[in-house]
């Protein structure tokens, strides 16, 4: 009898643990054939012979030094898009910071309204969003003449990001079109980190007689840093990849690595442009796997 007992809690065992198989079994196909295989075929584009062209076909020679050739060529667009990201996401993080901190514990009965302001932007084309950036930043537009009026517009040309007392088509465009699309993506991961904070922690900290400044610094900033990760990642990736933005908002002196790599696949450079979307990614996870063994939260790691 004893035998038939450990035979049934056996072959239970067995079959919820083949139940967990068949439960990550669509899940792994899907990161198969949508993530997997696009991987290996653009890693096997980098490495075509340069010489190939749509007419004659390609072949996978290896050819590693498509990899420096597309590095001398483009690095100047590489840093550009990581400055343009870089920035995007600390402006991104300083705005979204006060919002997820006013919607968790000072908006009341109006948090869920205030929610969904935040994720109302999806509900319209991400192109006509940045479409209706051109007709706002328009040299003829209110925002143009208030930053003159103000003097503002001087400030920004001293820091290189406009000229000629205009916004379009400048840096400050780009970053400004960046940071407005992918502002949801900040708030919303520092929204949940904060909103999980029991409050009583907060309060013992005054109770210490920590100042409010001490005490979101050693307690707040701390407990959200969860959020705060997954909202710079959740940014700065998208951002640094982005080439809408650039293409509609900025000129050709304010072009993206994504523009570079979408203009390489239209004429037919496959070898090049595997290479320079292989090496972005290679700049990206180095970036992120330094920023979440500094950030001093377990959670990610």
């Amino acid at each position: 009898m004893a035998a038939t007992l450990d035979d049934v809690a056996h072959s239970a065992k067995a079959r919820r643990k083949r139940t967990g198989y068949w439960l990550i079994l669509p899940g792994a196909v899907w990161l198969g054939l949508f993530f997997v295989v696009p991987l290996f075929s653009l890693i096997s584009a980098s490495l075509y012979d340069p010489t190939g062209s749509v007419e004659t076909g390609y072949s996978v020679t290896w050819h590693i030094q498509n990899f420096s050739d597309a590095f001398d060529q483009y690095k100047g667009t590489l840093w550009r898009s990581l400055w343009y990201a870089g920035v995007t996401t600390a402006v991104c993080f300083v705005i979204g910071y006060v919002l997820a901190y006013a919607i968790a514990f000072k908006a009341g009965r109006w948090k869920n309204l205030m929610l969904i302001l935040v994720i109302a932007p999806f509900f319209t084309s991400f192109l006509l969003r940045t479409l209706s950036w051109k007709l706002i930043l328009a040299d003829d537009g209110f925002v143009v003449d208030f930053m003159k009026a103000t003097h503002l517009i001087d400030i920004l040309q001293m820091l290189q990001l406009s000229g000629d007392d205009r916004l379009l088509n400048t840096p400050f465009a780009v970053i400004a079109g960046l940071t407005y699309n992918f502002l949801p993506f900040m708030v919303l991961p520092l929204y949940a980190s904060l909103e999980k904070i029991d409050t009583r922690l907060i309060e013992a900290s005054s109770d210490l007689y920590a100042s409010p400044a001490k005490g979101f610094f050693k307690v707040t900033l701390p407990l959200s840093m969860p959020g705060v990760v997954a909202g710079t990642l959740l940014t700065f990736i998208p951002a640094v990849g982005d080439f809408i933005n650039a293409e509609l908002l900025g000129s050709p002196n304010e072009r993206m690595v994504g523009n570079d790599i979408q203009s390489l696949f239209d004429i037919g450079d496959y070898a090049a442009a595997g290479a320079l979307s292989v090496i972005l990614m290679a700049i990206i996870v180095a970036l992120v796997l330094v920023w979440v063994r500094n950030s001093g939260t377990e959670d990610l790691v």
